[in-house]
């Protein structure tokens, strides 16, 4: 029996189901039924006092939204996953499923999660619908600075390429400040604008954007901000070269000028406000700030 012919009946026994899957590829499923439910790979428990309000779905270009609210508990959403921010942006999907055949079942729902809060012991969760990214703006933006990410798929360099990232342990750390040692074969700010990825401790997973990287042998690293979970001495991190945007460093420090997506040579800002003037050359050719 599907579910439309077991709604037709008038006698249902229906309860919805939530699948969040993060971006470390973590699943996590919720039901508000009283009993575990299991179909497509995934287990989702009943022990998480998940609910959700109703969902506000209309044509057009409109958002879908809706709201999630439910309890922090180890078995479901724990406040220091949510505070670390491993929750944002998750793929969220939202079932309803006749809890006595879950064959029969409907996707309500499919977005991402947007705001958490919490107050107290719970938790509350905005629902984004698919159509939440068409409001995004977009276009390509022509400045001198490359408009890539090191690494992606616009910048095709590899990180993993030797001398251009290291995997190593917290040796210490002063306050705001990070501390590593054994790094003397790359060159003082080396990893400067580059990235620090946590491999173990309650941060793993997690990553940060570094600010300076300063020393020799001993190098302090400071980040942009810090990461959202504690990082503390022993805990294996990867650092990765650092990449300014501008063309002078795509070409000499990663010999990749052919993809650099920035425009070196387009005119600065002051260019506007820029008059002949006498003694200067007025010859029509490149202009030179």
């Amino acid at each position: 029996m599907t579910l439309a012919e077991h709604l037709a009946t008038g006698t249902t026994t229906v309860a919805r189901t939530w699948a969040l899957t993060r971006a470390d590829g973590a699943t996590l499923g919720f039901t508000d039924h009283d009993r575990d439910l299991a179909f497509e790979g995934v287990i989702f428990r009943a022990e998480a006092g998940l609910t959700a309000r109703a969902l506000e779905q209309v044509t057009g270009l409109a958002v879908d939204n809706s709201e999630a609210v439910g309890a922090l508990r180890d078995a479901g959403l724990r406040e220091s996953d949510i505070m670390a921010g491993r929750y944002d942006g998750a793929n969220l999907t939202i079932w309803e499923v006749n809890w006595q055949d879950v064959a029969a079942r409907r996707v309500l729902f499919r977005g991402t999660l947007g705001e958490i809060t919490r107050t107290g012991a719970a938790f509350r969760a905005e629902l984004r619908g698919l159509s939440e990214a068409l409001g995004q703006q977009g276009g390509r933006v022509y400045h001198g600075a490359c408009s890539a990410v090191l690494g992606d798929g616009a910048c095709r360099f590899d990180t993993a390429t030797p001398g251009f990232s290291a995997e190593l342990v917290l040796a210490d750390r002063a306050e705001d400040v990070l501390i590593f040692e054994g790094l003397e074969a790359y060159a003082p700010g080396w990893f400067t604008h580059g990235r620090l990825s946590a491999l173990s401790g309650a941060a793993q997973g997690l990553v940060a954007l570094i600010r300076q990287d300063q020393g020799a042998a001993s190098r302090r690293i400071t980040l942009w901000d810090a990461l959202r979970a504690p990082i503390a001495v022993g805990d294996r991190v990867r650092l990765e070269a650092g990449c300014d945007k501008q063309a002078t460093i795509c070409r000499s420090k990663f010999s990749n000028f052919m993809n650099f997506r920035g425009f070196p040579h387009i005119p600065g800002e002051d260019w506007l406000s820029a008059y002949p003037r006498a003694g200067q050359p007025n010859t029509g050719g490149a202009w030179r700030s």
